[in-house]
């Protein structure tokens, strides 16, 4: 009896459940063409307005050099997304999460502010409900930047190329015609792009034979042959009248030119240095011995073996920066910088520990200061490796921002271009700078009263006066006159 009361309550509750299950199937089977939420969830999409990121030393502005995509590019994590120009520093800028690129905000050759959008990405993933309304906020009014369509309608002849003239001399180099380029196809280094405006020539008509498209010197050099040679066999187009040279020369003409990304940087820094009170102190530094070791040193480099990451010949600058650094463990004034107390509002000197010294550079984009850091630790073959290191990158405008940053005192030799004296202007956050004249050869009496040949160099000193008086000056400048005279000093100061 107990056994079939049992089976008879079970069977009761199995015929329970089976009834409940083929309720819910049957609603769910009426319902089934509306989604159910979670699974919406997870195909939510979000635009993301990306920052430009803060590249430090207090850098508000970039320009857009390059894009490397365009809308309706999906990119992954750290995939470049465009390289921006910074207070004379080339940078690449990567995307921080993966996605497809919706928007930019800036076209090439704008000026992009730091820590507002410049890309709008959409992020694909699990986002909240609650932060779409954030991510998707407005940004300011900006047109879309779109690629250029295929068949856009051909630029009106130049006599200074690109436009139709540049496209058909494309076409005859290469036998057919060329395909259509966006605006993002063409790739290339600053350096290139300032030849390019330089020579009055769009970078976008020419097409590259590098990596990835990118365009070359040589590939700038055979456009110029090329459209040189097509314009001779062609009818002379009309010249402009800004380009038409003045048919009267008793005239005065002005003509307005903006400055260039480089020269406005260097406008703002220098503008702020020369507020500083200066004052010049000048020194002549026998070079005679430092020629003769240089020499020495230079025949045991060409006759060893090479070593990866070892010059293979070095210059004078890298013993003046040494003995630069040795005159700064005597006078540490020389290595610090003035500021402000932010609780008393007095002024203060801010001492550094180490001695990272900036080295004025000539190069196609114009003057950069690189730094070379904690040269007190290394010794002359580590200091010329690393600026040679730092010349190739300024020359190819690939310096970062970590190559230009944390100067203590900068050291600006303008002798191999051919100056003898100059007055230098400090560096801002920096409160002395040295400059170096040319090397020249010049009679001199020597202990016993003959007249011998000797190698002379002009030291021009220019410090802060606020807090640097000038008999520490000439104190510190002695230093390094005598470890440079007789640079086999160095040798006790090896670290």
């Amino acid at each position: 009896m107990l056994l079939s009361r049992g089976s008879r309550a079970l069977r009761t509750q199995w015929r329970t459940s089976r009834a409940v299950t083929q309720s819910v199937l049957g609603k769910t089977s009426v319902n089934q063409t509306t989604p159910r939420w979670f699974t919406e969830s997870r195909r939510l999409c979000a635009i993301k307005p990306v920052p430009l990121a803060d590249i430090g030393e207090g850098i508000v502005e970039c320009e857009v050099i390059q894009w490397f995509v365009e809308p309706g590019a999906r990119v992954e994590e750290f995939s470049p997304l465009c390289e921006v120009q910074s207070d004379k520093a080339s940078v690449e800028i990567t995307s921080r999460f993966p996605g497809v690129v919706k928007k930019l905000y800036y076209e090439t050759g704008d000026m992009a502010k730091v820590g507002k959008p410049f890309i709008d990405i959409d992020i694909e993933g699990d986002a909240k409900p609650e932060e779409v309304d954030t991510l998707t906020s407005p940004q300011p009014d900006k047109a879309d930047v779109k690629p250029a369509p295929v068949d856009a309608p051909p630029k009106p002849t130049s006599p200074v190329g690109g436009g139709a003239a540049g496209e058909g001399f494309k076409a005859q180099s290469h036998g057919e015609a060329m395909p259509p380029k966006g605006k993002h196809a063409s790739l290339a280094t600053p350096a290139v792009r300032h030849l390019s405006k330089e020579l009055k020539i769009d970078i976008n008509d020419i097409y590259g034979s590098g990596k990835d498209g990118r365009v070359l010197k040589e590939d700038i050099y055979k456009f110029v042959k090329e459209r040189d040679s097509g314009a001779s066999t062609q009818t002379s187009a009309p010249v402009s009248a800004a380009t038409r040279p003045p048919t009267d020369t008793s005239v005065q003409t002005e003509t307005p030119q903006p400055l260039s990304q480089t020269q406005h940087q260097m406008f703002k820094a220098m503008t702020r240095s020369l507020t500083i009170p200066h004052f010049l102190y000048a020194d002549e530094v026998d070079f005679t011995q430092l020629v003769e070791l240089r020499s020495r040193l230079n025949r045991v480099l060409s006759t060893s073996p090479p070593i990866e990451g070892q010059p293979a010949k070095l210059s004078y600058l890298p013993f003046v920066i040494k003995a630069v650094s040795m005159a700064l463990y005597q006078y540490p004034i020389l290595n610090s910088r003035v500021d402000i107390d932010a609780q008393s509002g007095k002024p203060q000197l801010i001492h550094r520990s180490q001695h990272n010294i900036g080295v004025a550079m000539d190069t196609p984009q114009g003057l950069l200061v690189p730094v070379i850091k904690n040269v007190g630790s290394l010794n002359i073959i580590s200091i010329a490796a690393e600026l040679t290191r730092l010349q190739t990158l300024a020359q190819q405008g690939k310096l970062s921002p970590a190559d230009m940053s944390g100067g203590t005192i900068t050291v600006s030799n303008i002798g191999n271009i051919g100056g003898t004296y100059l007055s230098p202007v400090i560096v801002d956050k920096e409160v002395s700078i040295l400059g170096i004249g040319r090397m020249r050869t010049v009679p001199a009496f020597d202990e016993q009263d003959r007249v011998v040949k000797k190698q002379v160099c002009n030291f021009s000193w220019s410090a802060d006066h606020r807090v640097v008086d000038g008999a520490t000056m000439a104190r510190a400048a002695d230093v390094v006159r005598r470890v440079v005279e007789e640079p086999d000093v160095m040798v006790m100061h090896l670290r």
